[in-house]
């Protein structure tokens, strides 16, 4: 890997193209490098995780809709396929990857990966399946282009962060879903260099979507992403240019909305982002840094499910907790927890969107019942028991420095996204524990492997799916390498006959 410093330049400077972080991520999406047999496997695996996620969440409310406005686009010749519906009905593909995207996104249960910022690096997918559908490729291609997404995604998470400056990670996501197209097409790197700048440009939103009274945006966020770096690759497959140089300008992204320019208009920061990328001929293996959920929740309650699974098995009586104290990442007590200053993270008629991003809410849930259910453990029935409520209201968080240097570390065996609890009693005893990852994390106690994720796909689409379908899906996915171009349709998973539910009527 090579680290790239990227900076804002005047206009007067004339940037050269090759000196520009577009064009640099589009010579990695055009280096024709082999996927490595460990990075093909893991694709395996989160196209698995994606289709499980997907299909448990076929019939809830955004996900309805979402695919309501994609059959609204109908495309026989070139069409891409919708998660649940029958093979011999296709959509345009950005339509697709908006329906897919969203399907996947909605339980909050796919891959993830922390460092400079977040992101669900599986988010690409979608898009990058759906034209390969469209387009007829290979499952070979398929891998190609989705070893890109991963790479780039990650590589960008890893220097630059969004969330400061309350940007969604999603404008990290457009780039990396073009630049995957762009590897899947075999597109000229000026082709995917506008592609990637057209991408960013469209994408950038901002962090409401995920503060305060969080809605059915939170999973429309990435499949939008998705849908407009499409449609990027399609504008400049025709010739069609970018704003330029989309993150060194200085009316660019970093000079604007991220950390490029000074109090002073006319005064530009030194440089402020060093982005790793691999060097011509390097491997893409940035996949194999990202982790998936076992449970449905935001991945820093991972470990903290995990560990209130433990500690609740030294407590008799929840009633006679007096405060429960949770040690955690800047992250964690400021997004999740009472750091956020959100009143609807302890609002027990909240939304499933908010009570998934209240760590207050999940400890709770997680300490009395002992279990971690993506549709049981956020009914609303559930979440305004009395006891529960009681109990979530004397759940605090606090920011531990040591915590937030764990989080951020650049040594993968000490990076953890957990913390350390205190459970005061009304006795005056404590118990106290700590847990630094996941179980299901490479570095936790049952580390996610192949049987893992086609465990999580059977468990998720029971009683949805048919044996018959299942069995087929699983069978087909882990022979992709060898799947033909024009084939990839075989991986869209269909519910029996009868068994989606139909959208409100809109405009499409």
């Amino acid at each position: 890997m090579k680290l790239h410093p990227v900076k804002v330049h005047p206009s007067k400077s004339l940037l050269k193209r090759e000196d520009q972080l577009a064009w640099k991520m589009a010579g990695v999406a055009t280096d024709k490098v082999a996927v490595e047999k460990d990075v093909q496997e893991m694709i395996i695996n989160r196209v698995i995780d994606n289709a499980s996620v997907a299909i448990a969440a076929i019939n809830r409310r955004p996900v309805v809709s979402a695919r309501g406005m994609a059959l609204g686009h109908a495309k026989k010749a070139g069409g891409a396929q919708v998660f649940g519906v029958k093979s011999g009905t296709t959509v345009s593909p950005e339509w697709a990857a908006w329906a897919n995207g969203t399907a996947v996104r909605e339980l909050d249960m796919h891959d993830t990966f922390l460092a400079a910022d977040y992101s669900h690096p599986g988010d690409n997918i979608p898009p990058v399946l759906a034209v390969a559908q469209a387009m007829e490729k290979s499952g070979r291609d398929l891998i190609r282009g989705l070893a890109t997404g991963y790479e780039l995604q990650i590589d960008l998470v890893r220097a630059i962060c969004l969330h400061e400056h309350k940007v969604d990670h999603i404008a990290h996501l457009g780039p990396s879903a073009a630049a995957g197209i762009g590897t899947l097409l075999n597109l000229k790197q000026e082709v995917v260099f506008q592609a990637i700048q057209q991408a960013l440009h469209t994408t950038i939103s901002f962090r409401q979507s995920r503060k305060g009274e969080i809605s059915s945006w939170k999973a429309y966020a990435p499949a939008h992403a998705g849908k407009l770096a499409i449609e990027a690759v399609d504008r400049c497959m025709r010739g069609e240019g970018a704003p330029s140089p989309i993150y060194e300008g200085e009316d660019s992204v970093i000079a604007w909305v991220l950390s490029g320019r000074s109090n002073r208009q006319d005064v530009y920061g030194p440089v402020y982002y060093h982005v790793p990328l691999p060097e011509a001929g390097e491997a893409k293996r940035a996949i194999l840094s990202s982790y998936t959920k076992e449970h449905s929740a935001e991945y820093q309650s991972q470990a903290l499910i995990d560990l209130a699974f433990r500690m609740r098995e030294q407590i008799s009586d929840f009633d006679a907790i007096e405060k429960i104290v949770i040690h955690t990442s800047h992250h964690t007590h400021y997004v999740i927890g009472t750091g956020a200053n959100d009143p609807q993270k302890m609002d027990p008629k909240a939304s499933r969107e908010t009570l998934d991003h209240s760590i207050m809410y999940i400890f709770a849930i997680a300490l009395q019942d002992g279990r971690w259910h993506h549709v049981d453990s956020y009914a609303p029935k559930r979440a305004g028991r009395a006891d529960t409520v009681r109990l979530w209201q004397k759940v605090t968080t606090v920011e531990d420095p040591e915590w937030t240097r764990k989080y951020h570390s650049k040594d993968p065996d000490e990076l953890a996204f957990g913390g350390r609890v205190e459970i005061l009693f009304k006795d005056g005893s404590t118990l106290v524990d700590e847990l630094g990852v996941a179980n299901a994390h490479p570095n936790g106690a049952r580390p996610f492997a192949r049987a893992q994720y086609i465990n999580k796909f059977r468990t998720l689409t029971d009683g949805i799916l048919s044996a018959r379908e299942a069995n087929r899906f699983i069978e087909v996915v882990q022979d992709l390498p060898r799947l033909k171009a024009g084939e990839l349709g075989a991986l869209n998973v269909a519910l029996p006959k009868d068994g989606l539910a139909d959208s409100k009527p809109g405009i499409f």
